[in-house]
């Protein structure tokens, strides 16, 4: 038995410990909004926070988590007015949309450890999120503007 909380709900599952949480929270929590994109930890898909840092839920098991807490995309900000949320819709940052979740959660750590960010620090904290529509620009635009940044040029 293992028993996580999730945006701040207690939950408890009976899964094998090598499962990883991508699927605990798809499939058992029912929670759709984090994606399954490679499988291997290289695309950010997948991204969560656990006890507030993203990490990649395709690689972790739960085993590696009980007793922690998570967010997902859906406890980020249930009514979607978290600033980098309304900052996504103001700079239509998604094209396809299917990175997006991913893309908010680590940019939510990425403004937790850099409140006013460089292009450097999105750069290298930004880095491990892939996006196949090439929206990187609007991305930024959009970490920018929830930092209460001017936004760069649009391109």
């Amino acid at each position: 038995m293992y028993n996580i909380t999730v945006n701040g709900q207690p939950f408890s599952t009976e899964v094998d410990a090598d499962t990883p949480l991508l699927w605990v929270l798809r499939d058992e929590v029912n929670l759709k909004g984090t994606k399954f994109g490679c499988g291997i930890g290289m695309c950010g898909a997948c991204t969560v926070h656990v006890d507030g840092r993203a990490i990649r839920s395709c690689i972790t098991p739960i085993a590696a988590v009980a007793g922690s807490a998570i967010t997902t995309i859906e406890g980020l900000s249930p009514d979607g007015t978290h600033p980098l949320q309304q900052a996504w819709i103001a700079t239509q940052a998604p094209q396809c949309g299917y990175c997006q979740s991913g893309q908010i959660m680590q940019a939510a750590t990425l403004l937790k450890d850099y409140p006013q960010p460089t292009d450097a620090n999105i750069d290298a904290v930004m880095s491990g999120n892939l996006c196949r529509c090439m929206a990187y620009v609007r991305i930024r635009n959009a970490i920018k503007l929830a930092a209460g940044m001017p936004e760069a040029p649009h391109a």
